[in-house]
């Protein structure tokens, strides 16, 4: 049966302006990370895909290299658009980007000229798209100046196959930097996105000060602290969590042994709130002015409608922060 979205999709959700741009995103994005492979089963992506429009959410994020196998969910989401979502085109934000390894020999990775470009003909090709709303510089790269990987992303603009471009885990100083070259070349610097979670708060030392001042919206990633924040691991670490898994490592049994004791007293607070530890986590990131997004990912619809319902109660008393702090703290 054919697709048709709802036609109460904006309804319910907050669109906010993105730094001093005019473009506005939700404040739940959906990305594609995880369950969006070429090993997952595309139905349950497609369901995901099809209840976050529905529910108002707008902005899908992709990366090159997301999978797996790498490319692959830039080829489920090239099916989606095809089969579901091309009516939509103009109501979406489609992001991409590249910087990770993604094929052999020295021009797979990193931030120069030949690999960025080269990987955006290559992602725009995958999803079958003219170009994507946002094209990011996917890290920094040490190697490569700053003026040629920032240059990279301005011609993707003027090709025609970016709207806007973006940054992705740079430091504070290397944001400054890349702002201003922009900038100067006369594309601006539209969104930062950090990682940014209860456990993971380096971006209040210093980024957020500095998107403030260079007008640069941020989209907060792994705002559940790669699950840590939900209420899966409160009695310990089930069997199939993303913790056991090890062909990518980004969270360990280490990490979940390391703040059980706080993650159990968090969810205690959540539940104060009236709110599941999850929706609070995400609501907790959207309490920064300077956060315009939080970009979450879903295993399933009903994982998906519980993080949407976190935009329920996004309000917190100062006692409520000082708690949260505390726990952090201990």
């Amino acid at each position: 049966m054919p697709y048709g979205a709802s036609e109460t999709r904006y309804s319910n959700m907050t669109y906010k302006r993105t730094g001093h741009s005019g473009l506005k995103l939700p404040l739940i994005s959906l990305g594609l990370w995880y369950n969006f492979g070429g090993l997952d089963p595309f139905e349950n992506g497609r369901a995901m895909a099809r209840r976050a429009f529905d529910m108002g959410i707008t902005h899908f994020d992709l990366a090159n290299n997301y999978g797996p196998p790498p490319g692959s969910a830039e080829e489920t989401f090239g099916q989606l658009m095809k089969k579901d979502f091309h009516p939509y085109r103009d109501e979406l934000i489609i992001s991409t980007k590249a910087g990770y390894d993604m094929w052999p020999g020295p021009y797979g990775e990193w931030g120069s000229r030949k690999y960025l470009l080269a990987s955006l003909d290559q992602s725009l090709k995958r999803m079958g798209l003219e170009y994507v709303d946002i094209f990011y510089s996917h890290r920094p790269d040490p190697e490569t100046p700053m003026e040629e990987t920032m240059s990279a992303l301005d011609s993707a603009v003027r090709q025609g196959k970016a709207l806007y471009v973006g940054i992705s885990s740079y430091s504070p100083e290397q944001t400054q930097e890349a702002s201003q070259i922009l900038r100067q070349m006369g594309t601006p610097c539209l969104i930062h996105q950090p990682s940014y979670n209860m456990f993971d708060r380096w971006v209040e030392n210093g980024l957020l000060d500095v998107l403030d001042q260079e007008g640069i919206g941020a989209i907060a990633f792994s705002p559940l602290a790669q699950g840590q924040l939900t209420d899966r691991y409160l009695n310990g670490i089930p069997s199939g969590a993303r913790a056991t898994k090890t062909e990518r490592v980004w969270l360990t049994p280490a990490d979940v042994h390391r703040n059980i004791e706080k993650i159990q007293k968090l969810n205690s607070l959540a539940e104060q709130r009236g709110q599941k530890l999850s929706q609070m986590a995400i609501a907790w990131v959207l309490r920064k002015p300077q956060v315009t997004s939080a970009l979450i990912g879903a295993s399933s619809v009903a994982q998906l409608n519980d993080n949407l319902a976190a935009l329920n109660n996004l309000s917190f008393s100062q006692e409520e922060l000082n708690q949260i702090d505390t726990i952090l703290m201990s």
